[in-house]
């Protein structure tokens, strides 16, 4: 008899000891306080401060655009930290369902951060349950605890057979009394005792463990920060030096600001942030267009680095559903069930009497496999007749039966555990030989076996257990999540691209196995949790360079797996969809949630959801993360290149005594070429040719490597001393400064141009650099065609820049010095490549990580 449960005094006061059954709330930020810190980032101070300066300067049009790209990257991280914070919110939802209880003998129905430990909660199919507890009744009840344990398949429950304190064992395992907080009841019903509530729960630690774990912040930012920052120092140093050379040289201490503020904004780093900003947005764009969605957008270009893959496989490897895989007959003959195949007229039976032994409209993932499988056979007549008898599963025997009454006779169809059915049908030895060696088969394929046997008894004077009747053996019926087809091809292509695929599952060794080997994933040893679990983090690192399986694992453990990975200097992506995975999704360098059964918490967790689970994305996510990667270095290195023949023509006039060539006004011109050709022209590149074939780069190699700045510098002091050479030429031949100024502004849009070009491939090809497709360099192109027609033809606009009038004979001469300098710097990378490594195609010069 069940006891009336707590009265409403008691309730009160474990209520007030313990607190609500649901999360802490403490550490939620609001918007504002996101804001604030968003602004506190060095980058988007930089974007800000580049644009009022630039409203100082009274360049508008320069600080329009700065500060509009300031304005949208504020927006776009403030609109994505604030989604971060619902991984908590979404937790509560899961973990404080309403719920029905019984107090003080009488039912109520209360919001579930009501829930005590002590109550007593009545369950019904389709509950979602509302706190931990352990059963004290159960009729036939099963409960599906996939978002703790990552597997598919509900669980069977039974009650407890006596009542004791101990606490409840981790998810998973059919048989045993024991609810958890935020698992759906799929079948059946019962009466539970509140064991533990809020915090304290199951689901409750895991929401503590997350809570606890502070994103990552992107290498990538980091480096960009600290580059900004150096250029910065670099640039103003520079501009003082400009300064204070004009200043003593010359005497004009007014002309000698304004010469400052001309090498200043030529050397004022907004480039960086700005390409950053773009180059990730883009991206965003573009992955989603393949259904990825980017939460974190710097994320894409740490997957495109990701050495390790950790793949959870419920739900990610899988379809996370069942199917009837396989079939077996007393006779020994087999059959391996696959999509679009007929079933032999032989094995009809055997799928009909396992659907007779199911609901007639089955809830169960495995009963629906069953039903199911009837497709595959030709249309059997409806003569099983009306069910007249039922026996459920109960502890002490893991079968279920049916009895049937088609008007003439009466048929019993029988499925459960195969030791079970073999105990109903009463095998001989060598039967039972034989049923346990394809059982074993089965298992070690990863494959869940029901045995299936039938009776005919004699009257409708039930016996009043299964086991009084006379059961024949039907055979054996094999149910398995079945891998999804894109995985082995995109297990295939991560392991060409150099990037190892673990799988970390709870489900079981064997299981595990061999879904990893129908993957694809590369042989190697399988971990358990319990081995796990004797480790050290010494040993466990030792350990991972040969293990490629982790099988029955728990929450904490994958968590503890990331992190081992990441103390070894991997950079690690992690793919999951239950809640058991959000802990080490955020952990995780990049963590990929699946979009459609994914659960709201690991996808707030994730940096990347894949909106249609399809594994096969995650390859293209690897592909654009190093198709940015490549781009960003071209227009970093591009960047650096650019900067150097503008600060020495602002510099050489000074040291020589020369005439200032260029003012603000033209560098803030020649600053509406740089910025489109880094910012949308190398964005817009192709992938290289070796993107999905070479290792992932070295995990702490740095963005701006030294390589990477004298490959730049070598770029830019070649255009500088072509430049050089024909100021010099100019002025000693006597050209009057205002032509001189118009000749070499031309000279070094055509330097531009051509540094242009040469980033565009890591490869040394002329025709590459001149021919790839790219919609983004035609429209700069004519955009730079247009700038220079109009200062060519309109005077108004040659006054505007202190131009003089420019023979096209010397219009032909800045563009020969553009042709020449791109083929320089092509044989340059032939040249400079063989001499550093001895090859004279994409060098690791130009690309780290190529050799």
């Amino acid at each position: 008899m069940i006891e009336a449960g707590l009265t409403p005094a008691e309730a009160a006061a474990r209520l007030a000891s313990d607190g609500p059954n649901e999360l802490a709330r403490a550490g939620q930020r609001s918007v504002l306080r996101i804001a604030l810190g968003v602004l506190r980032e060095p980058m988007l101070a930089l974007l800000l401060l580049g644009g009022g300066a630039y409203l100082l300067l009274g360049s508008l049009s320069e600080a329009l655009i700065l500060l509009a790209f300031a304005t949208f990257s504020i927006a776009v991280t403030i609109i994505q930290e604030a989604r971060t914070e619902h991984v908590l919110e979404a937790l509560r939802d899961l973990s404080a369902p309403r719920a029905l209880v019984i107090r003080d003998g009488t039912r109520l129905r209360i919001a579930g951060r009501e829930v005590v430990r002590g109550d007593l909660i009545v369950l019904a199919q389709g509950d979602r349950i509302a706190a931990d507890a352990r059963l004290i009744e159960a009729h036939d009840l099963q409960a599906d605890e996939s978002l703790l344990t990552g597997e598919s398949v509900p669980v069977g429950k039974i009650a407890a057979a006596a009542i004791a304190d101990e606490p409840a064992p981790r998810p998973g395992g059919d048989g045993l009394p024991f609810l958890y907080s935020g698992s759906l009841v799929t079948r059946g019903s019962g009466i539970a005792r509140v064991l533990a509530t809020g915090r304290h729960s199951e689901i409750g630690r895991i929401g503590q463990s997350l809570a606890s774990l502070e994103t990552e912040a992107p290498r990538l930012r980091r480096e960009t920060t600290r580059i900004v920052g150096w250029c910065a120092l670099g640039g103003g140093a520079v501009a003082l030096t400009v300064v204070l050379l004009f200043g003593l040289l010359r005497g004009g201490w007014i002309e000698a600001v304004l010469a400052g503020i001309a090498i200043g904004m030529s050397m004022l780093p907004e480039e960086f942030p700005v390409v950053l900003t773009i180059f990730l947005a883009m991206g965003a764009w573009r992955i989603g267009k393949v259904g990825v969605l980017t939460r974190r957008a710097a994320a894409i270009e740490t997957l495109g680095s990701a050495t390790v893959l950790c793949t959870d496989k419920t739900g990610t490897l899988t379809e996370n559903r069942m199917s009837v895989a396989a079939l077996w007959l007393p006779s020994g003959e087999t059959f391996a069930l696959k999509p679009g195949s007929v079933l032999p007229q032989g094995f009809h039976a055997l799928v009909e009497t396992a659907a007779l032994a199911s609901a007639e409209t089955p809830s169960d993932p495995m009963e629906i496999a069953i039903h199911g499988a009837r497709g595959h056979a030709a249309p059997l007549a409806e003569t099983h007749g009306e069910l007249v008898q039922a026996y459920a599963l109960r502890p002490d025997l893991l079968a279920m039966s049916n009895v049937w009454d088609d008007g003439e006779d009466l048929r019993l169809s029988a499925k459960g555990a195969p030791e079970a059915i073999a105990g109903l049908c009463r095998l001989s030895d060598g039967d039972h030989a034989a049923m346990k060696a394809a059982v074993e088969a089965m298992a070690e394929r990863g494959i869940r076996v029901l045995a299936v046997a039938t009776a005919a008894p004699k009257d409708r004077n039930w016996a009043k257990s299964q086991q009084d009747y006379h059961s024949t053996l039907t055979g054996l019926v094999g149910l398995a999540d079945p891998l999804r087809a894109s995985v082995p091809a995109a297990v295939a292509e991560c392991r060409s691209a150099g990037i190892r695929v673990v799988m970390i599952t709870g489900d079981h060794a064997a299981t595990a196995r061999a879904i990893a080997i129908e993957a694809g994933i590369a042989d190697g040893d399988v971990l358990t949790g319990d081995d796990l679990a004797v480790l050290d983090d010494a040993e466990l690192a030792l350990r991972l360079k040969a293990v490629t399986v982790f099988a029955r694992i728990m929450p904490e453990q994958k968590l503890r797996i990331v992190q081992a990975f990441k103390s070894t200097g991997e950079i690690v992506a992690m793919t999951g969809d239950g809640v058991n995975d959000a802990p080490s999704l955020k952990s995780a360098h990049i963590g990929v949630a699946m979009g459609q059964r994914g659960t709201d918490v690991a996808r707030e967790a994730a940096a990347i959801v894949l909106l249609q689970d399809d594994f096969g994305a995650i390859v293209q996510a690897v592909r654009l993360g190093r198709r940015i990667y490549d781009n960003l270095r071209k227009a970093m290195a591009f960047i650096f290149a650019v900067h150097v023949p503008i600060a020495g023509l602002a510099l050489i006039p000074l040291l020589f005594g020369l005439p200032l060539l260029f003012g603000p006004i033209h560098i803030a011109l020649l600053e509406l070429v740089i910025d489109p050709v880094c910012a949308l022209v190398f964005e817009a590149e192709d992938d290289e040719a070796d993107i999905m074939t070479r290792p992932p780069r070295v995990p702490d190699e740095a963005l701006f490597s030294w390589r990477m700045i004298a490959w730049s510098v070598f770029q830019g002091g070649t255009a500088l001393a072509l430049l050089a050479t024909l100021l010099f030429a100019e002025t000693a031949s006597g050209m009057v400064e205002s032509e001189l100024r118009a000749l070499m502004f031309f000279a070094l849009i055509a330097a531009v141009l051509a540094l242009t070009f040469v980033n565009r491939s890591f490869s040394a090809s002329l025709a590459q650099a001149l021919l790839r497709p790219n919609t983004a360099l035609r429209m700069v192109l004519l955009a730079v065609t247009a700038i220079t027609g109009a200062i060519l033809f309109i005077p108004a606009a040659q006054t505007l820049l202190k131009f003089g009038k420019i023979a096209w004979s010397d219009m032909a001469l800045a563009g020969g010095l553009g042709v020449m300098l791109l083929v320089l710097l092509e044989v340059g990378k032939i040249v400079l490549g063989r001499f550093l490594i001895g090859r004279g195609d994409q060098a690791p010069l130009f690309r780290e990580g190529a050799a």
